[in-house]
Order: C-alpha cells, then structure tokens, then sequence
C-alpha cells in the first residue's frame, strides 16, 4: 500500500505582494510576498516531514544531493568541510576524500550550476550516497541525525548558511532578481522574495513525494516565518531591506492580513496557533 504523505494545498491561491525601496539603495528594489513571510511554516525535519522521496522520511529533502549556486558558494562550503570532524560526520570516512559529484546535462535550465567542461554541460552537487546527501547523518548516528555541516555550525557557533550549500540554507524561500528599466530611463534591481514550492523546482517538483511549503503539516509556528528566518533574508537582501520588508510585514500582520496562506491557521492546520509577532514587554 502506498505511504500517503500529510495533505497539501492546492499551489494556486490569493496572495499578498509588497514591495519598497532599499532604504539603503536607491537602485534596488524589494518585492515580497507577504502571503508567504507572514505564514507560520516552520522547518519540520524529524517531527512530522516526510521527506521528498517516498520510504525516505529521514531524509527530509536531503535525498538528491545539493547543487552549488556559483564557485562562491562552492569555495565556501568546501572550506566548512575541511572543519568537520567524525563526531560532526557519519560518512567521513567515506566522503572525505570524494564529497561532489557531476552531473551530466543537456540543459543547464533543469537544475544545478552548469558549467562547460570539455565541451558538456555539467552541474556539481553534493555526492548522494545509498540514496541520500553524503552530509546527512542517518538515524542512529551518535552525533544525531540531520546535516553534518548543520550541527557542525551549531556546535562552533555559528549560523548553518555560513557552512551549508546555498541553496539549503536558503530553503524555502526563493529569491529571483533582475535589472528592470523604468520608463523614465532609469534602471533598478528588483529581488522578488516568495515561497520555493514545488514549481520552484521545475517540472520535477510534482513527482516530489511530499513538500512541505504547502502543507499543514510545517505552518505550526507561533511566529511569522520574517522573524524565524530573519538571518536568511538579511544574507539574500541586506540589513536596512530586511528591516523595512519585517516593519511592513508586521503591520499587515497586525492590521489583519489580506490574503493569508491557506496552510497555516486559523485556516488549516493540526495545531490550534495563532500567528503573532513578538512586542517588546512593556
């Protein structure tokens, strides 16, 4: 019999949009999706996500490996796995010397950084081994399950979008940019920031066995999704925008949102929270 993952919303439904000025960039503009950063999603890895791949909860959606964004990214990460020791990695012994792969593509459009090498398309990502992220420590392990490079951030001190993959660290949300000419001759740079559902992953993303963005499931976080994730969107757009996207986002949130996600309450949802921000005590 099937395992039927949690239920998930339909992906099309009414949102609310915002955008604003960089207050410390005139030439950039911010677009968010309020709809999305005032949701209650939180991360559920191991306390309810069923994994994108069918039989495989514990992986979460560590199954297929992580591509690497840019050689930034890369460098990056590869200096992060020169600090990981055995008690961080399960598979060290057997990633260490070999923790990318390449992948063959005839379009770089499908996914991951392509890159010309000998005349192909080529997209680097993280090794999957026995069907999972060669970072991801299994059930059992004595340093705990999850992401090796994760807990090795926890442990030091650090934030995990210091040490993980770009695109892990970034996930859920989904940042696209692009130089926009005005009519007046001027030109800025618009960052729309929204949620990476299963369309953000291309045609793909409907075969996922589950994904949470939609589900139930993940919205049972007392607070909105702009606090919990602010580290991350400060990295994708800045501290000034971030401030200002968080003051606005806030302020639907407390003037009574428009279009509010339907995965998170009170609209759906397995636990009875209520979505507010956190006041200072008076």
């Amino acid at each position: 019999m099937r395992n039927e993952p949690p239920d998930e919303v339909a992906p099309d439904f009414a949102r609310e949009w915002v955008e604003f000025p960089d207050p410390a960039d005139p030439e950039h503009v911010v677009r968010a999706d309020l709809t999305w950063l005032a949701s209650a999603w939180t991360c559920v890895f191991g306390r309810g996500c069923a994994g994108v791949v069918e039989g495989r909860p514990d992986d979460g959606c560590c199954s297929h490996g992580a591509f690497f964004t840019d050689e930034d990214d890369l460098h990056r990460v590869t200096a992060a796995v020169a600090d990981l020791t055995e008690e961080d990695w399960q598979l060290a012994a057997t990633g260490r010397g070999a923790w990318t792969e390449v992948d063959d593509a005839e379009d770089p459009e499908e996914g991951g950084t392509a890159a010309q090498d000998d005349g192909r398309v080529r997209s680097l990502r993280t090794r999957v081994v026995d069907g999972a992220c060669v970072f991801l420590n299994r059930p059992g392990f004595a340093g705990g399950t999850g992401c090796a490079l994760h807990r090795m951030a926890l442990r030091t001190g650090l934030h995990p979008l210091t040490t993980k993959p770009d695109v892990c660290w970034q996930l859920p949300v989904r940042r696209e940019q692009e130089h926009v000419d005005r009519p007046d001759g001027t030109r800025v740079l618009v960052s729309t920031i929204g949620e990476f559902d299963r369309r953000g992953w291309g045609p793909g993303g409907h075969d996922l066995h589950w994904w949470c963005t939609g589900s139930p499931t993940a919205h049972v976080s007392p607070v909105p999704l702009v606090e919990t994730y602010a580290a991350e969107l400060v990295a994708l757009l800045g501290g000034p925008a971030y401030e200002e996207l968080r003051r606005l986002t806030e302020l639907r949130l407390d003037q009574g949102l428009v279009a509010p996600h339907p995965a998170s309450p009170a609209l759906a949802g397995p636990v009875p929270v209520q979505l507010h921000r956190r006041r200072p005590e008076a």
